[in-house]
């Protein structure tokens, strides 16, 4: 051991005994120490094999080359130490493999351990000793010869000699200099440990000094202990020593920072009220009283209406007042920025060309005639009079899809106007719109104004979205705070709870949109110029596909703007089978779908198709969504073919009538709502008013049990549109006379047979010319709604004008003498 340690080596001055016993103990272990250094390793017997006692140890072992106290139990152990000191002999020393284990037993031993001189056990509390132990060597455990009283095994040395190449040397040098600056950074560990470490000059030693200075875990003494090879133990050493010593350079950089700036703090405190004392003898204010004057430099510079200046310029003294670090300085301070923030006379200059406007309108939509028309009017007025003031307040109702949102950024751009937008589904609180009194923590003006605020000019359009999802509960109701904005008498002094002033909204143009106007207060909608978007037919969509939709879809979807085309076929298919809608926003979601399969295809390096057919459609859309219920190919008793209107479009409506025997009863099916079912009742009243004139006997009905049924049974129906379709069947049942299959009807029947005019017609008329209908029969007072179906669905179909059920009945039944024999 006199090999490893310098000449000016102390052991006295570099052990902390001090720190570890009392006085008496501490002298006793250093003349113990002196002791230990003279003590033998133990020979080898003739088989090579060492015969030393056995100490166990749970999880602290000594490694060769150092030195160090070390607490134990167990009777076992005390002996064999005791019988080792006695005579000068070495121990094996051993630990555990898993030191949490209850009652080891023998074979729990890892099986390399430490050959270590000992010392004299010293009493300690809780029947434990203290040994001071040198580590000498690796030795493995071959056997254990006995174990009382105390454990005696036969060891084998496991010590390997170290290379002197260039590698060893080079990691020496590295482990010696992270060493050293690990030892700078901790401050629990002596700095002899580095002259120690210089004076080692083997490698092995000098990597189970690195170890043990790094307190390291159980398994990872275990991992050195089995390593003997003195170049891997360095660098096992050396990389656990370079992770420790980045933990510490980052444990030491976050304190130095942290202190840092615990100091810049200071020093800037110190440096302001420096300064507030400099400026106080040069008469120039604090840094409170230089803010207050830049914010009231700030007003009388920005171009304030009367009234909201005045109120800011008060507000400022109020400010000057109070003590920088007042409560009630923040509030003050955020309601004067919202005043300076708003737009109060900053508008852009409308561009009132109008064939510019209709360019524009005509680029980004097809169809919509009436909202563009519309727009165009609005031009013009404001061209011939400038200075008109009310604004129109427009309601674009119409399902989703069909282009309500982006129709009003499109009027932004022909006007040259901002264009911000406020989504309203679901705002239950009136204080979203008005805002909040200034009483309450964390107040904000309302939507309107904070929308008002991002626009940044008086004179934007202003899109009100989904405003029929507007909710109401113990909050208030917002429908009613947006009467005041919406009111053209009224909007031009809007107050908000929080401002309170009043704020001209009259230059806003205001565009709310919905999906129906069922759910608007009436109140509400009669502020408004409400403008139908009945959604696209299929040539619309089809042309709104190739104009918008596909170019779009091939753009995102990285294709060139030829390289693949779609047939109207295939788009027909889309619009029939994948996408039930009135507007397109699933039509695009489809075509999208169709662009991306074939960008794979194309990044794949595989074929694609260049011309995407209806039978493409299928291959990359799988099955159909979609199912148009099929018309009937001969005339029929008790089928009629009615027309019906929904969200999604016009769509043919089968009505059967089965007639049994019975008691008279009638049986509606197929979801059918209230008004559907009494405009059943109304035709079943008016065939038994009528029985004579049918040459039905009027006990017939007494006998008879009426089953109308309407297919597709999950989907609700419901309206009076229904009721000529069901008197038709009801007739057509009861006399036996046929219903031609190329006929299609909708109208509302009275008691008297007057058929009464119904809504929905374009999409109806459109819906019958689509299946390949020829006659379809309208009530007279809906002529005038041809006027918006197109040409091409007038010129193909013949369009019958009735006004009472008579007429129908003629147009509709085969006459008597052509009745079926069979009936």
């Amino acid at each position: 051991m006199d090999d490893f340690l310098p000449d000016d080596f102390d052991l006295e001055d570099e052990f902390p005994w001090d720190d570890v016993f009392d006085e008496a103990n501490a002298d006793m272990f250093r003349s113990q120490a002196e002791e230990l250094y003279h003590v033998r390793d133990a020979e080898p017997g003739g088989d090579g094999l060492l015969t030393l006692p056995a100490v166990v140890l749970p999880d602290v072992v000594i490694f060769p080359g150092l030195l160090g106290p070390v607490v134990l139990g167990g009777e076992e152990n005390v002996a064999a130490i005791r019988a080792a000191a006695e005579r000068g002999h070495t121990v094996a020393v051993f630990l555990l493999s898993d030191p949490t284990k209850e009652d080891p037993t023998w074979g729990d031993l890892h099986p390399i351990g430490v050959e270590s001189a000992v010392g004299l056990p010293y009493n300690l509390p809780n029947e434990t000793f203290a040994v001071l132990m040198q580590g000498r060597r690796r030795v493995e455990l071959v056997e254990i010869v006995h174990t009382e009283p105390y454990a005696v095994v036969r060891a084998r040395i496991r010590e390997e000699e170290a290379p002197h190449d260039e590698e060893m040397q080079a990691l020496t040098r590295m482990a010696l200099s992270a060493l050293e600056r690990y030892l700078d950074l901790n401050e629990a560990l002596p700095d002899a440990i580095y002259l120690y470490a210089l004076n080692i000059g083997h490698p092995g030693r000098l990597a189970d000094l690195i170890l043990a200075a790094l307190s390291p875990e159980h398994d990872q003494v275990l991992e050195f202990l089995s390593t003997t090879d003195p170049k891997v133990r360095l660098q096992k050493a050396l990389q656990a020593l370079q992770n420790a010593l980045a933990r510490l350079e980052l444990e030491n950089e976050i304190q130095s920072r942290v202190q840092s700036e615990m100091d810049r703090n200071q020093r800037e405190a110190y440096l302001r009220e420096q300064m507030r004392a400099i400026q106080t003898e040069l008469g120039e204010g604090d840094f409170w009283t230089q803010e207050i004057n830049e914010l009231r430099a700030r007003i009388e510079e920005a171009d304030l209406p009367e009234e909201p200046q005045r109120r800011a310029l008060k507000e400022v003294e109020r400010l000057r007042q109070l003590p920088p670090m007042a409560p009630e300085v923040g509030i003050l301070r955020a309601y004067i920025e919202w005043i300076l923030d708003l737009p109060w006379r900053t508008q852009t200059e409308d561009n009132l060309d109008l064939r510019h406007a209709a360019e524009v309108l005509e680029a980004h939509h097809y169809g919509l005639p009436k909202a563009k028309e519309r727009i165009l009017e609005y031009i013009a007025v404001r061209k011939l009079k400038p200075k008109r003031s009310r604004q129109p307040i427009l309601c674009f109702v119409g399902p989703p899809g069909t282009g309500k949102t982006s129709l009003g950024k499109s009027i932004a751009e022909a006007l040259g106007r901002k264009f911000v937008r406020v989504s309203l589904g679901g705002v239950r609180d009136e204080a979203e719109i008005r805002g909040h009194r200034r009483t309450y923590i964390g107040a904000l003006p309302g939507r309107i104004l904070q929308t008002m605020k991002r626009a940044g000019t008086v004179n934007p359009v202003f899109m009100l979205d989904e405003v029929d999802k507007l909710g109401a509960d113990f909050r208030g109701d917002p429908s009613s705070a947006l009467l005041e904005v919406l009111d053209p008498e009224q909007n031009h002094a809007f107050s908000d709870h929080y401002l309170e002033i009043p704020y001209d909204l009259s230059q806003v143009f205001f565009i709310a949109t919905a999906n129906t106007l069922a759910n608007i207060p009436p109140a509400l909608l009669d502020r408004m110029e409400v403008i139908a978007f009945p959604g696209y037919v299929e040539e619309e969509k089809i042309h709104i596909a190739r104009r918008f939709l596909i170019p779009r879809q091939m753009e995102e979807s990285g294709l060139e703007a030829e390289e693949v085309r779609c047939t109207d076929a295939a788009l027909r298919k889309i619009i029939r089978e994948y996408t039930g809608e009135a507007g397109v926003r699933n039509l695009e979601r489809e075509i999208g779908r169709i662009c991306r399969k074939i960008a794979r295809l194309k990044a794949e390096g595989k074929r694609f198709p260049r011309r995407v057919t209806a039978r493409t459609v299928g291959r990359f859309l799988g099955p159909p969504m979609y199912f148009d219920l099929e018309t009937e190919e001969e005339d029929e008793v008790g089928v009629a073919l009615g027309l019906a209107w929904t969200v999604d479009g016009g769509a043919v409506m089968p009505v059967e009538v089965l007639l049994m025997e019975g008691k008279g009863n009638l049986q509606i099916t197929g979801q059918i709502g209230d008004v559907m079912q009494e405009s059943a009742q109304a035709a079943l009243s008016y065939l038994r008013a009528h029985a004579s004139a049918f040459g039905l006997d009027a006990t017939l009905f007494e006998k008879t049990d009426v089953h109308i049924h309407v297919p597709e049974g999950a989907v609700p129906k419901d309206g009076p549109s229904a009721g000529v379709t069901m008197a038709t069947a009801l007739i057509s049942a009861f006399t036996g006379r046929a219903v031609k299959h190329e006929i299609a009807m909708t109208g509302e029947i009275t008691l008297r047979g007057r058929v009464l005019p119904v809504g929905g017609v374009r999409e109806k008329v459109l819906a019958a010319h689509r299946h390949g209908l020829k006659t379809v029969i309208l009530p007279h007072r809906n002529l005038t709604d041809l006027q918006d179906v197109p040409k091409s669905a007038l010129q193909a179909l013949r369009v019958v004008p009735v006004k009472r059920l008579d007429e129908v009945l003629a147009e509709a039944l085969q006459p008597p003498s052509e009745e079926p024999t069979d009936g």
